[in-house]
């Protein structure tokens, strides 16, 4: 308590010390100080109504092209994307703010294809900016130094499958078969998004390494994703309770195979396709997300940052909204139907108190551990029958199919269908790239990159992914101070698992291909952090040593 009553003390203090300083300020610096925050407004005034002019522009071609639809997002678009490129840090911020909701708004405002890429308008635009500035300040761009070469040793075999396998299917498309006309295929362009969605976030770790500048943006940006998870779970147990009093029907009234198929049409308020039958007792919920695969893995990922929340975050407020988030992330596991969340959410927590030593942190571990096993003590014995349906379907689904048996049938068929060293193309295992030719499921990742990029590709992207892994190891190790040590656990531990995962494809889609590079860039900035408040800790001792004598 005396301690709390001395922080809100401090806090107040340096509050007051502040509105001094602003008033110690002289005329002269006043008006200098308004006229800037005047001239900032007046550029981001002009640069929104140039921008509408050049986006309205392109808008009105596009709408004799494509309509409205495409009008539309190309106007906002352009707006957003100069904004962008002017604010790279604001428009990092609402990058890592409008990922998990990027489903719902995709599907409110008409469900076009080309809304689905709306956060890449907030992340191309800022990692140009970035990297415009590291150019002019050389300053290194990939971080850490270490993945340079496995980086370009894997772009290497990459360009060789763009150009030798993507580009012979350009040059040579599919002939017809009897009586059937030819597939129009556009293999070059499958190519190009195929390395996008392979690689296009790994720069993610760069811009937040440069978007965390001191202590302050680092608890921003930890508390915000905590936020988030928070706001999202809440929103998918929302939508599971509107399911279950019948505000929104699912797919109930559905017949056959319907019974069992996640739609569209089944949608409720928020995210995509939704199943949900109870007279079968089947439900697969999409929380905010498009399907409701992402939103499994949404809450695997979300584990991972509400614990570091929990257990490292200095303030007891903070560590509270983290034990909330935590909790929430459990309940959404258990209710939305996901059998892979229901698996491994647990096993995650358990992994993740054993490696990081808090279950030996007992100062915080008890509380946080209570806290949690009463707050789903009481989901449980509020709906045993949701629970007990979620783990007999867990069950079930394992005996019919073992993962391990999945795994191993899926890397003999990419085996036995890749042609050659170089694989099949980049794109042709891509599920985002079937709009432009024939793509084949595999819901393997590392199967997947066998079959599009070969052996050679697939052990590249594997040293590409253990260098990574290694060098956050290495750096989480490093760290002295107790809060940031405990936080780098949790996220390299993250970064290890998804690093080897290869049960279906989270790094291709969102939000782990998003999340995986984002910790990373996290991780890698702490040590900074770390330096930084050793430096000040010892200008304090010094200081004190110097008053006392």
């Amino acid at each position: 308590m005396l301690k709390n009553k001395s922080k809100s003390r401090k806090s107040k203090k340096s509050k007051k010390r502040g509105k001094k300083e602003t008033y110690n300020l002289s005329l002269k610096e006043r008006l200098a100080k308004k006229r800037k925050a005047a001239q900032a407004r007046k550029q981001l005034t002009n640069l929104v109504i140039i921008s509408s002019f050049v986006g309205i522009f392109f808008g009105i071609i596009l709408f004799f092209v494509g309509g409205i639809k495409l009008a539309i997002p190309a106007v906002l678009g352009i707006i957003v994307m100069s904004v962008a490129y002017k604010y790279p840090r604001q428009s990092l911020y609402a990058f890592i703010i409008y990922l998990p909701f990027a489903g719902t708004i995709t599907y409110y405002l008409g469900g076009s294809p080309i809304l689905q890429l709306a956060k890449d308008s907030f992340y191309i635009p800022a990692l140009i900016a970035i990297w415009q500035e590291c150019s002019k300040k050389r300053l290194p761009f990939i971080i850490p130094q270490s993945i340079k070469t496995p980086l370009f040793i894997l772009l290497g075999f990459c360009f060789l499958t763009l150009l030798f396998v993507n580009g012979s299917q350009q040059l040579n498309p599919p002939t017809a078969e009897l009586f059937q006309t030819a597939p129009k295929e556009l293999p070059i362009g499958m190519g190009i998004l195929g390395l996008k969605v392979l690689l296009g976030y790994l720069p993610l770790i760069s811009c937040i390494y440069y978007l965390i500048r001191n202590q302050k943006d680092f608890l921003f940006l930890s508390r915000l994703q905590v936020v988030l998870i928070l706001i999202c779970c809440t929103l998918g147990f929302i939508q599971y309770l509107l399911l279950l009093t019948g505000i929104c029907q699912g797919t109930r009234g559905a017949t056959g195979d319907a019974l069992f198929k996640a739609t569209l049409e089944a949608r409720c308020y928020f995210g995509g396709s939704l199943l949900y039958s109870p007279s079968q007792g089947v439900i697969r919920l999409p929380g905010t997300f498009v399907a409701p695969w992402q939103w499994a893995w949404f809450l695997i990922s979300g584990n991972f940052f509400a614990f570091a929340t929990g257990f490292a975050d200095p303030s007891i407020f903070w560590r509270t909204i983290g034990l909330g988030s935590m909790a929430m992330v459990f309940i959404n596991a258990v209710v939305s139907g996901q059998r892979i969340a229901l698996a491994l959410v647990p096993i995650c927590f358990l992994l993740l108190l054993i490696i990081t030593g808090k279950i030996a942190d007992l100062k915080r571990f008890i509380p946080i551990g209570v806290g949690l096993a009463v707050i789903l003590g009481i989901v449980m014995v509020a709906n045993p029958q949701v629970v007990q349906e979620r783990v007999d379907s867990l069950i079930g689904r394992w005996e019919a199919s073992p993962p391990h048996e999945f795994i191993v049938q899926q890397f003999e068929d990419s085996q036995k269908e890749y042609r050659g060293i170089l694989g099949n193309g980049l794109g042709r295992a891509t599920n985002s790239a079937r709009s432009l030719g024939r793509t084949r499921l595999v819901e393997t990742y590392y199967p997947k990159l066998l079959y599009e990029i070969g052996p050679l590709g697939t052990l590249a992207f594997l040293g590409l992914v253990t260098t990574l892994t290694i060098t956050c190891f290495r750096t989480y190790r490093s760290l002295k101070n107790r809060n940031f040590r405990s936080y780098a656990a949790a996220l390299w531990v993250f970064i290890l698992f998804i690093s080897y995962n290869t049960y279906y494809y989270p790094l291709d889609v969102d939000p782990v291909a998003v999340y995986y590079w984002f910790a990373a860039g996290i991780l890698l900035k702490l040590p900074q952090l770390d330096k930084l408040e050793q430096k000040q800790l010892k200008m304090k001792n010094e200081k004190s040593k110097i008053g006392h004598s």
